[in-house]
């Protein structure tokens, strides 16, 4: 009883940090793993991003960001298409921690 109970918690603590939320910016989209286009406004946004100062701050799939220096650092390579329809995700950058959040809850997936 108290393995499976560790196995269950080691389990828990694995899919906590398979959180996407460090990024890399890649040159190519053959070597991304999300496309992603920057829209105008909100509310034509599947997420909220905002742009966090390090890395630990970036823990949950919600919308926090860190951007590394390196693609072996990242947990989801990105790149920025020219065009909305070009993109599997839309993101719009927001001033405030507090208002980073997921809009489109069926493409959350592409982040994890």
């Amino acid at each position: 009883m108290k393995y499976v109970l560790v196995l269950l918690l080691a389990m828990v603590a694995m899919l906590d940090s398979v959180s996407a939320q460090k990024v890399f910016s890649v040159d190519a989209a053959y070597q991304a793993d999300v496309k992603i286009f920057v829209v105008d406004a909100a509310y034509q946004a599947d997420l909220l991003v905002f742009k966090v100062d390090a890395a630990y701050q970036a823990e949950k799939n919600e919308g926090l960001w860190f951007f590394v220096d390196a693609a072996y650092q990242a947990d989801k390579k990105v790149f920025f298409v020219e065009n909305a329809y070009q993109a599997d995700l839309l993101i719009y950058f927001v001033d405030a921690k507090y208002q980073a959040k997921w809009e489109e809850a069926a493409k959350k997936h592409l982040m994890y």
